[in-house]
């Protein structure tokens, strides 16, 4: 009888990994970063409590200054481990809040701790590192400012309330070597934010101008609706459909009429305004289920699926009252545009291109008898 499988360490790693930081799709970066900082503190509690076993540090001050330290961080985690935080502000990891905590408990540090104040100044610098790719050159430099004063209220209580411990010439030389050393990494970190802001405007650029590809890989640029390209792809994945269901669907070519005499007579730019009005009009006047496109110059491609050459055609005239209505008086006072417009209705498994092709005949003999009208033609069966 096979022994029933246990979890393997692998599994209860990722169940306190999942405990610990939380599911992956909330975002665990963040709660990596609150955890790290947790460690930082607590091995800084323990180097506190080796320093009061070796009788270098009071026990009260250690204990009061470790125990707000990893009280105050804890609850950063906590913060952000359940998401709290994102409802604080635009930085879930609350960088310039811990950052700012950060820089009070190691000025407090130095006060209390004065064996190891010089090397106190060092976790200085880490708090200025820590929000270096985080934080925008304005809380860069704040959080410089802050904390460099922070350290001077330290050196200044030290030298004032323990001369013999803080003597003030010593006090001068710490407070000018944390001076420039963090005025150096204050310089970093601001440039470093530039640097960001930079990239985040670059990148917001390069995501409109793929936005901008994407849409005119689909769209004609001039008349706004889908190019040929993507009525082709839609016209496919319809015919797709149509097999599957076995339901006929309907072409319709439109050629605007006398188009040549337009751009003749009035330029190029009243015939794309034209065609720009021509489009909109098209547009509104489609069903939810049908769709339309330029197919070139100014022919219109309209696809109506489940739909009979009867029902296309009742929409070819919706779109002629809506043509009537829709003035061109704006573009040039008097302009009246028409259209010819050829339908074919297409059998479940017919070719495309013949489909077209017969949508095409039925437009140019549309055209031949008069113009302004339609002409249908019905599914080869």
């Amino acid at each position: 009888m096979s022994k029933p499988l246990r979890p393997g360490p692998s599994s209860s790693s990722s169940r306190w990994a999942g405990w610990l930081l939380g599911p992956a799709e909330a975002g665990q970066g963040a709660v990596k970063l609150t955890l790290l900082a947790l460690v930082v503190y607590g091995l800084f509690a323990l180097n506190v409590a080796v320093q009061v076993h070796l009788g270098l540090m009071e026990r009260g001050p250690a204990l009061w200054v470790s125990c707000l330290s990893l009280a105050g961080i804890t609850g950063f985690y906590l913060l952000v481990r359940t998401g709290l935080s994102r409802h604080l502000g635009r930085d879930p990891s609350l960088t310039l809040p811990q950052s700012v905590f950060g820089a009070l408990i190691t000025a407090w540090g130095y006060a209390v701790d004065p064996p190891l104040r010089g090397a106190i100044i060092a976790i200085m610098l880490l708090n200025l590192v820590w929000g270096m790719f985080v934080l925008s050159q304005r809380q860069a430099f704040g959080l410089y400012l802050f904390g460099l004063a922070s350290l001077a209220v330290a050196m200044v209580y030290g030298a004032t309330t323990d001369p013999a411990n803080f003597p003030a010439a010593v006090e001068s030389l710490h407070f000018s070597f944390a001076a420039i050393l963090m005025t150096a990494v204050s310089v970093l970190s601001v440039n470093m934010a530039r640097l960001r802001a930079k990239l985040s405007a670059r990148t917001a650029e390069l995501r409109a101008a793929l936005g901008r590809i994407q849409y005119l890989a689909h769209h004609d640029e001039l008349t706004q609706i889908s190019n040929r390209r993507h009525l082709s792809e839609r016209l496919a994945a319809e015919q797709l459909n149509q097999r599957q269901h076995g339901h006929v669907m309907s072409l319709v070519l439109i050629d605007i009429d006398h188009f040549k005499a337009v751009n003749d007579r009035h330029g190029h730019g009243v015939g794309d305004a034209v065609l720009r009005h021509f489009a909109a009009t098209l547009h509104a006047t489609l069903r939810t289920s049908d769709f339309a496109g330029r197919w070139g110059g100014e022919e219109f491609l309209v696809v109506t699926p489940q739909a009979s050459a009867e029902t296309a055609a009742a929409l070819v005239e919706r779109l002629r009252d809506a043509l009537e209505a829709a003035s061109f008086d704006s573009i040039v006072p008097g302009l009246h545009v028409t259209f010819s417009a050829g339908v074919a209705e297409c059998a479940p498994g017919e070719d495309l291109h013949l489909a077209i092709d017969r949508a095409d005949r039925a437009l140019y003999q549309a055209k031949q008898t008069g113009r302004a009208r339609t002409v249908s033609e019905f599914a080869q069966l």
